[in-house]
């Protein structure tokens, strides 16, 4: 290599790693909300992370993201349990025996995360094929967006029905489907959000805030079927004590009576900062 040719590629090396440290330090985590549980999450190195959708039928998502395509490239699905409210399945309005979970797989190709349970059982229904299924248990570990990034399965405390309705007869089937989970994502600079999907109070949210020391959770709020504010602020306050909070799984449904006020009335003086954000909006850490 002659002297000008080592020195082009020295220089766009040079400008390459500058680039690249710019980035490594601006790069932020974004986690968007869309209403119940359904997270999108983008990690700093651009994988693209999905919980919980429920978006066509959902009354509290903006219409934009009511297409599934708006949501882009998804490389990973957590479905926390079996409910229509967090898979967008037949018991949350879908009428075609199909569900969010089910047409987001097939159109992004994502890898669907769940317990054993639900994810044989979607695989059996017919939702996605067994290899794009992930099924794993409490206290499993798994990296499929890369070694970076670890979801953790913790425990969750409610129940999981998977609700099928045959699209001809409008007939319907509900089976239990395996235990309700939450999630602990550990991302590319440790940063760890927990992620409860629909849960009452239990005491092993002290075991998962001490050994796991998640930085955000998203926490369910609205009651009826799980925490209500005043709950939700205990186990905030008494029991996980995060750096910050997004109240969550409120409004939707009338049952759901929990408000982000009442929460973070009940919380009192802390040193949580909460984020009482709207469906559609974006936080970045």
């Amino acid at each position: 290599m002659d002297r000008r040719n080592f020195l082009k590629l020295a220089g766009a090396l040079t400008v390459t790693l500058a680039t690249e440290r710019t980035w490594a330090q601006t790069a932020k985590v974004e986690v968007h909300w869309l209403g119940q549980a359904t997270t999108k999450l983008t990690t700093l190195t651009g994988k693209v992370i999905v919980i919980d959708p429920f978006l066509t039928t959902n009354p509290k998502t903006p219409p934009q993201y009511k297409n599934l395509d708006a949501l882009g490239k998804v490389d990973v699905i957590l479905v926390t349990h079996a409910h229509g409210d967090h898979i967008g399945g037949a018991s949350a309005g879908r009428t075609d025996g199909s569900s969010d979970v089910a047409d987001l797989a097939k159109r992004s190709g994502a890898k669907v995360l769940g317990s054993q349970t639900i994810i044989r059982m979607m695989v059996e229904i017919g939702w996605f094929p067994p290899a794009q299924g992930v099924g794993f248990s409490k206290s499993g570990k798994v990296q499929p967006a890369g070694p970076q990034i670890t979801i953790t399965q913790v425990s969750a405390d409610h129940f999981s029905d998977l609700t099928v309705i045959d699209p001809a007869t409008k007939k319907t089937t509900t089976s239990t489907a395996g235990e309700p989970v939450g999630f602990i994502v550990e991302l590319e600079n440790g940063f760890k959000l927990y992620h409860m999907g629909d849960t009452g109070l239990f005491g092993d949210m002290k075991l998962i805030a001490d050994y796991y020391k998640p930085d955000l959770i998203m926490i369910p709020i609205g009651g009826h079927f799980g925490m209500d504010p005043k709950d939700a602020a205990y186990a905030t306050k008494e029991m996980l004590k995060p750096k910050y909070a997004i109240p969550v799984h409120y409004g939707t449904f009338p049952v759901l009576r929990g408000t982000p006020q009442e929460y973070m009335a009940a919380l009192g003086q802390t040193s949580t900062q909460v984020f009482p954000i709207s469906p559609g909006d974006k936080l970045t850490f």
